[in-house]
């Protein structure tokens, strides 16, 4: 290995590790304006896993909650997210479909049209919400 690959290597590895998206979380006004305020939770459980649940798609993250409480109004969180080390999962049943936090990945990724996502969009699960930093909330 020359000494130009290792320093490519090197530069590779750090950008890996601090990959940077837009990304979207749809959730009520209020719950928003409290995330806004004191940041994400990570949920207990879900299709990943728990973890902090966002899209890159804006029309993904729009119609959720599916099930709108009434007097609530929709929103959708516009997030910066530092998706480090990131594993896809691609089919229900993949080994490490709700462990892979504890095989060193930051980030779990449902690519689109998998088969896994009933809509065929994509779908992020971010273990640590410090990862997240909120930049704007989208009334919907």
């Amino acid at each position: 290995m020359e000494v130009t690959d290792v320093v490519m290597t090197m530069g590779l590895d750090k950008r890996r590790r601090s990959r940077t998206y837009i990304m979207y979380h749809g959730t009520t006004g209020t719950a928003a304006l409290s995330i806004k305020k004191h940041g994400f939770q990570r949920s207990t459980d879900g299709m990943l896993g728990p973890g902090v649940y966002v899209s890159r798609s804006f029309q993904k993250a729009r119609v959720f909650p599916a099930n709108l409480p009434v007097g609530e109004q929709r929103a959708v969180l516009n997030l910066r997210v530092r998706v480090g080390k990131v594993k896809k999962i691609d089919r229900q049943g993949h080994p490490l479909q709700k462990t892979w936090h504890q095989h060193g990945y930051d980030t779990a990724w449902v690519p689109p049209n998998c088969g896994m996502v009933p809509i065929g969009m994509e779908e992020d699960c971010v273990w640590d919400p410090r990862r997240i930093k909120v930049l704007d909330i989208i009334y919907v």
